[in-house]
């Protein structure tokens, strides 16, 4: 006669099954809500569309491709806003420099650019452009970056300056232009991390340095 106390051999096997099999539903829903995400964020970025923007009060043009900062030029000669301000510029670019890339006048420049050299990242663009905008008493800013990069830049601006109105002009590269997300594992590599940022963003993390020492300094 049987133990009554003594634990049931078969359920003793059982449970490791069971568990294997909790965790293989875990990470396939992992893995369904991942992809889900990415699919909603593919659609949000291919909703944008680079239409010309209601005026503002300002521009900012978020570094990270020469188109950006073309574009960005572009809007403020054709009067979409009064000041631009082109955010985490390299510490010895100059805007002579800057002058020789795109299709403005030099005199135009002086009076209505400005650049910021204290941005390390997207949430240092935040952080530097609500500064900016604050100073000039600016409620809406037109954000010019690519059309990749423009979910989590409007996340990291939002959070920055939740007063302030943003109006979003998407660049398009050429190599987006070329071919969709899907046909090649470079692009698709690049808008999955991407995603990933953006969630971090979303979410509130921040694993670097925002802002160089020198404007964290300022902020004290």
């Amino acid at each position: 006669m049987p133990d009554p106390v003594s634990p049931n051999p078969t359920a003793r096997r059982r449970r490791p099954a069971r568990l294997l099999a909790m965790g293989i539903g875990l990470v396939l829903a992992v893995v369904l809500l991942v992809g889900i995400g990415f699919g909603l964020f593919i659609l949000q970025i291919r909703s944008y569309r680079p239409e010309l923007p209601p005026k503002a009060d300002g521009i900012v043009a978020l570094t990270g491709g020469a188109d950006r900062v073309v574009d960005a030029t572009n809007l403020l000669m054709g009067q979409r806003g009064r000041h631009l301000l082109i955010t985490g510029v390299h510490p010895d670019t100059t805007l002579a420099e800057i002058a020789r890339t795109v299709p403005a006048a030099r005199e135009a420049l002086d009076c209505c650019v400005e650049l910021g050299h204290s941005a390390l990242n997207t949430r240092g663009n935040g952080i530097e452009t609500a500064e900016w905008a604050r100073r000039r008493g600016f409620r809406s800013v037109i954000v010019v970056t690519s059309a990749w990069h423009m979910p989590r830049a409007l996340v990291e601006l939002q959070r920055a300056m939740p007063e302030v109105k943003l109006v979003p002009y998407p660049v398009v590269t050429e190599r987006m232009r070329r071919a969709p997300w899907w046909s090649g594992f470079g692009t698709g590599r690049v808008l999955f991390i991407e995603y990933v940022k953006y969630i971090a963003a979303y979410f509130g993390v921040g694993l670097w340095p925002a802002v160089s020492s020198d404007m964290q300094a300022g902020a004290k």
